[in-house]
């Protein structure tokens, strides 16, 4: 914990400020051209490695676990070389163009889901799920996918900081249904 907690503030921190003192100076965001244009083109290549190396690993391991599973299948260096070969040709024809936008993508509807999370669990059980072991669950949460689809609409179509429209507008659409459609709310004295 520690470890990581040092790695976070101390190393992160260094990162950004690097970072942000090339934006400034240089006019360039990217370290490793910073690096390059003070001169350091070894120490540019070093870190554009390990910085790869780094996050790869974990990607490429990834894909082979989520692979082998979907195939059923137990050939990990097959799907971990198909894994590593989709990977540079997708690098090859431009996928890193597409980054941002799917980031973009994901900070739009990933967060309404957890504005349904957070009104089901604050609203509906007031603050306490049952056991697993009692819980009646049902197929599907209804008003739960209903408030996901109405907070990423509003958060895509949004002009304000897209993440928390898209939990507001779920988190009230949830309230709404679940007053709307009735649903048992956990008892208050529970």
């Amino acid at each position: 914990m520690l470890a990581s907690l040092i790695g976070f503030f101390i190393g992160n921190g260094l990162m950004v400020l690097i970072g942000a003192y090339g934006a400034i100076v240089y006019q360039q965001p990217d370290v490793v051209e910073v690096l390059l244009l003070q001169g350091f083109s070894m120490a540019a290549m070093a870190m554009l490695l390990l910085n790869i190396w780094s996050t790869q690993d974990n990607t490429i391991y990834n894909f082979a676990v989520a692979g082998c599973n979907l195939l059923r299948t137990k050939r990990r260096k097959t799907v971990t070389l198909t894994g590593a070969v989709i990977g540079t040709l997708l690098a090859l024809l431009g996928m890193y163009d597409m980054l941002v936008p799917y980031l973009i993508l994901l900070g739009t509807v990933i967060p309404p889901i957890g504005g349904v999370i957070m009104a089901d669990f604050f609203y509906r059980w007031r603050g306490h799920y049952p056991r697993l072991a009692d819980a009646r669950l049902p197929a599907f949460n209804w008003a739960g996918l209903v408030a996901y689809a109405v907070g990423t609409v509003l958060a895509f179509n949004s002009p304000w900081v897209a993440p928390l429209v898209g939990i507001a507008a779920a988190s009230l659409t949830y309230v709404a249904l679940t007053a709307v459609l009735r649903v048992p709310l956990a008892d208050a004295r529970a």
